[in-house]
């Protein structure tokens, strides 16, 4: 079948089907994608409704301009992160068909038109074309450029997955979607800025310097259009209208090339590897140089393995890269809000520390291997311990680093030995309470869903060990904290400097006492242990 009519209607229908036989599998699937759905048209209903009252708003135009840029890049991106958020139409599961990529190109473009996500695009879009329509020309203009601005999400969308198919199957793609942890992380501070920016006393007249520049760039540059129309200026607008279906042409053409690409070439599945296989190299000098570092013995095998988990393992590394990434940008953004202290640094020590959180659960299966290694609490204190001390290496200096950071950019040098001191003792707390609850509230990690963190059924001993941990982490800081402010309100300026030794020497010593009560439950409960982290 290379018809395009017949393919589209046939994919169109399969995409249906796909969706209903899915809902079918079972009744918590079936209530959770209607809740979604739900709770998706209310949010993009109040987003329409916002857009429509911005009508008549001299800066409305610079708004939905750059909306549109924004949703054309979360179309772009996404892909990328979310690799698997749309299976039906993964294009390596038609190589086997006799299908010609023109059909095709043009069935899975209709057929990406079905969901959720191409729903809620359109209701802002359309919300966005009301806000700057004004007279009957600049609305006929606005049905033109929702459709452009759509098939240009879409195609871009599909275009940049096909391209990048073989990395996103790969593991270097799964490392890719599973940092997608940092780039919402991330998105969810800059917003954070952007809607602070906006409620100063510029507010949306903020926007038109940067609107100015996207005005010219597809699909704002349609919606931009639908403006220029009602203004007069048709020159212009017509200019951007044939902007944009060119760019949407050339989308096409290369989405068309790929898949032709991807069908038709082998990859490293059909090609034996030409390159001999390779010794590595087996004296001690070849070995690696924190290898050569660590003592030959259970802590250095530990805090070697723990790592190494945090490099190469997928979702652990997604989840330090996040840590480290988050701890750095919040100081910089409560700094640009204008409520920045070196203090904010102490969400470096917070976030980093929460992975000592749920330690044998981040080993998944591979944890019968460890399980078979503890017989006393002496053996589940010296694998805490080397797990503690992998956290620490990178902790630490990562902590001294947020703080001196956090210092220069506010300028605030004084402060940095009483709040480098309260982070270190944040982190050894929250070391000792990781330590604890990992013994008493253990839970499997799924390692065959790159956006669930807790097996279903789970979720319960998930939240109680965290937010329990965290609670009792803040209260373990509690003697740092009040000696800080004891020594503030007192006027003990010169004596602040003792406050980094008590916080170093604190954190240490709660740290290594949580350890200690954690290594006798942990090996009391072992076999429980081991049944919760392989769950599922």
């Amino acid at each position: 079948m290379t018809a395009t009519g017949p393919l589209t209607a046939l994919f169109v229908r399969l995409k249906l089907s796909l969706l209903r036989n899915g809902l079918r599998q079972s009744a918590g699937r079936r209530a959770a994608y209607i809740t979604s759905v739900v709770v998706i048209l209310l949010f993009a209903a109040f987003h329409l409704l916002g857009l429509i009252l911005l009508r008549g708003n001299d800066h409305a135009a610079a708004l939905v301009t750059l909306l549109a840029a924004v949703f054309a890049l979360g179309w772009a991106v996404m892909p990328l992160f979310f690799p698997g958020g749309d299976e039906t139409l993964d294009p390596t599961r038609l190589v086997m068909l006799p299908l010609r990529p023109r059909p095709l190109v043009v069935a899975l473009l209709v057929s990406s038109l079905i969901g959720i996500g191409p729903l809620f695009t359109l209701t802002l879009i359309t919300g966005s074309v009301i806000a700057v329509a004004h007279g009957a020309a600049a609305a006929a203009a606005g049905v033109v450029a929702v459709v452009l601005a759509m098939l240009l999400c879409v195609a871009l969308s599909r275009a940049v997955a096909t391209a990048n198919t073989r990395l996103l199957t790969s593991r270097r793609g799964r490392d890719l979607a599973l940092l997608s942890g940092l780039f919402v992380a991330v998105g969810a501070q800059l917003v954070n800025v952007g809607v602070g920016q906006l409620s100063g006393e510029d507010g949306l007249s903020s926007l038109e310097p940067v609107a100015d520049v996207l005005r010219w760039v597809p699909p704002a540059a349609a919606i931009d259009a639908v403006q220029g129309v009602g203004d007069g200026s048709y020159g212009t607008a017509a200019a951007q209208l044939a902007l944009s279906a060119g760019l949407l042409a050339l989308l096409l053409w290369w989405w068309q090339r790929s898949l032709t690409h991807l069908m038709t070439s082998p990859d490293s599945s059909t090609i034996q590897a030409a390159e001999p296989s390779r010794k590595r190299p087996t004296s001690a000098a070849a070995r690696p140089a924190l290898h050569r570092l660590l003592p030959e013995n259970r802590t250095g095998t530990v805090v070697l393995r723990t790592l190494r988990y945090a490099w190469r393992d997928p979702k652990t590394k997604s989840a330090w890269v996040t840590s480290l990434a988050v701890g750095l940008l919040v100081p910089v953004v409560t700094t640009v809000q204008g409520a920045g202290n070196v203090y904010a640094s102490c969400w470096a020590a917070g976030l980093l520390g929460m992975q000592m959180y749920n330690q044998f659960g981040q080993d998944s299966s591979a944890f019968w291997m460890v399980a078979q290694t503890i017989s006393a609490p002496r053996d589940a204190y010296l694998e805490l311990r080397g797990r503690a001390l992998a956290l620490s290496l990178v902790g630490v200096p990562y902590v001294t680093l947020a703080v001196l950071g956090s210092a220069a950019l506010m300028d605030e040098w004084a402060a940095v030995p009483d709040a480098l001191g309260l982070a270190l003792a944040l982190f050894g707390a929250l070391v000792a309470t990781g330590a604890m609850t990992s013994a008493l509230y253990p839970y499997s990690i799924p390692q065959d869903s790159g956006y669930k963190n807790v097996v279903p059924g789970q979720a319960g001993l998930a939240w109680i060990g965290i937010l329990g941990g965290m609670v009792t982490g803040a209260v373990l800081c509690a003697p740092v904290l009040t000696a800080t402010i004891w020594m503030h309100t007192s006027g003990a300026d010169d004596w602040l400097w003792l406050l980094l030794p008590l916080g170093a020497a604190y954190g240490t010593g709660v740290a290594l006492g949580g350890l200690r009560l954690a290594a006798p439950r942990t090996a009391a409960r072992l076999p429980e242990i081991l049944a919760a982290v392989t769950k599922g």
